[in-house]
């Protein structure tokens, strides 16, 4: 066996937390962050906690860019980093969801190789370290990782697909998990976000490049959702919940960073591509279905899942053949009891998805990184049998 596993930010975690960020920042040379968030955090205050935090430390944002859209884009990227160049800022503070961290990973890799178009840098590991560009990455959800992953999945508006962009150069030189940024997450998007979470972790744990590390890292995530997440979609302001969530994201993306994800994703990715499924959603939906498709090469893994999913007593009293099964169900379960505190979808035609666009959907499918590292190949007949059946 041979692995490579990469863990590089710096976790700032808990209580005032973001008022460690000016050292940090000034420990990486750094005087003049900008700031990128979204329009949402903006109005309700969480950006004006944010520089609060900072001016303790005596640093200020040299610009503020809010305009992000929910989907990452190409031109989104481009247009900031041309604000950031005429504002000489010298780093990058990204205070906000999947989105947001993903722009910021993509002005973070246009600035350090110096050029205008992120599209010259699409691929995987291809990207070299180029210009110190200091990073501090906060989530205000608890679940895409995006913090603690070395992948930038960012839209082509013009070709409606999602790409993505693989280096270990895009991990934030500093994660902060701070509880006053989270408590403002609304239902629907705590059980998203958690659900998304745990997809990173399952998928972690039984893909093609697990190794020791990743599958380390994936139970203890699996665990502290499958603890925590119920008590955080309900009790909104429950900081230990929330704080165990935000850990629990944080973990998943390390383990995912590095090992890789599977067909929920792959497939995920194109709904969201073809016919704008938020990316929580289609992981949602197709969780439990892509595990029956993948039962019969990753049962091993799904049966030790069972531990972590249900506990000892459920997985000591449940024969050994039985506990792939039993996982599955375990997820399914888990998923309906979230879905009795906030409504979330579980069949694509609730979300405007048309049979029409299965062939479509399968086709970019095929073509995703994350189908390689699956257990089970797959083509196109199979991803159109999940699809129908989620549908």
């Amino acid at each position: 066996m041979y692995f490579e596993f990469v863990n590089s930010a710096k976790l700032l975690a808990g209580d005032y937390a973001l008022e460690n960020i000016s050292s940090e920042l000034n420990l990486l040379g750094s005087k003049r962050p900008m700031i990128l968030t979204d329009a949402t955090l903006l109005k309700i205050g969480s950006v004006k906690i944010l520089e609060d935090a900072l001016k303790k430390g005596g640093m200020k944002a040299v610009a503020v860019f809010s305009d992000i859209p929910l989907d990452s884009s190409i031109e989104t990227v481009n247009d900031i980093s041309q604000i950031y160049r005429r504002e000489n800022a010298d780093s990058i503070i990204a205070l906000g969801g999947g989105s947001v961290l993903d722009t910021a990973k993509g002005l973070r890799m246009l600035i350090s190789q110096g050029g205008k178009d992120i599209m010259r840098y699409v691929g995987a590991e291809m990207l070299p370290r180029g210009q110190a560009v200091p990073f501090v990455a906060i989530p205000t959800t608890s679940g895409t990782g995006s913090e603690a992953t070395s992948v930038a999945v960012i839209k082509n508006n013009e070709r409606k697909v999602k790409l993505e962009f693989i280096s270990s150069f895009l991990l934030p030189d500093v994660a902060v998990l701070d509880v006053r940024v989270l408590e403002s997450m609304p239902a629907r998007i705590t059980a998203l976000t958690g659900l998304d979470a745990l997809t990173h972790a399952i998928e972690a744990y039984s893909c093609l490049q697990k190794n020791p590390i990743s599958q380390g890292y994936a139970t203890i995530a699996i665990k502290m959702i499958v603890e925590s997440l119920e008590t955080a979609v309900r009790k909104p302001k429950d900081r230990e919940a929330r704080l165990n969530m935000a850990l629990a994201s944080y973990i998943a993306g390390a383990s995912f960073s590095n090992s890789m994800v599977g067909i929920v994703h792959a497939i995920g990715h194109s709904v969201g591509g073809v016919c704008s499924v938020p990316h929580g959603e289609a992981m949602t939906i197709l969780l439990p279905a892509c595990m029956r498709f993948n039962m019969e090469k990753a049962d091993k893994d799904y049966a030790d899942l069972l531990l972590y999913l249900a506990g000892a007593e459920v997985y000591a009293s449940t024969a050994e053949d039985k506990r792939a099964e039993r996982a599955i169900a375990e997820v399914e379960t888990f998923i309906s009891r979230i879905k009795e505190f906030a409504p979330i979808s579980l069949r694509l035609s609730e979300k405007g998805v048309r049979k029409s666009d299965f062939s479509e959907i399968a086709e970019r499918a095929l073509n995703d990184g994350a189908l390689i590292v699956n257990p089970r190949s797959a083509d196109k007949d199979d991803i159109l049998k999940i699809l129908d059946e989620v549908f």
